[in-house]
């Protein structure tokens, strides 16, 4: 086991340099909030993001079963129907379409 000097050492340098990632991008954006790059994806990262996770986690499932092709872009549409109706609430709309594709997935 190593000494307790040693493990303070490794947990001081792993918390500087943890503390130091975390604050970078803080430091830099306030120099960059006028960019247009950064606007641009404030924009389209999260959509961006929410497409990647919905391809990722639907892949498996819709080649899995013969109905699951259908009950996939049916909960999307049950998610952007939500979105737009309800003032683009993300948690909301999320959630609709996925308590919709569960239930979907489980009772039909």
């Amino acid at each position: 086991m190593p000494s307790t000097p040693y493990l303070t050492a490794v947990l001081a340098i792993v918390f500087t340099i943890t503390l130091a990632l975390r604050a970078l991008p803080f430091a830099v954006l306030g120099r960059l909030r006028d960019a247009t790059l950064v606007r641009q994806l404030s924009v389209w990262m999260p959509v961006g993001i929410l497409m990647i996770l919905a391809v990722t986690a639907l892949r498996g499932t819709m080649a899995k079963g013969p109905h699951g092709a259908w009950y996939a872009p049916l909960a999307v549409a049950v998610t952007i129907g939500v979105h737009l109706a309800f003032g683009r609430r993300t948690i909301l709309s999320v959630g609709m379409g996925t308590a919709v594709y569960v239930v979907m997935v489980h009772a039909l």
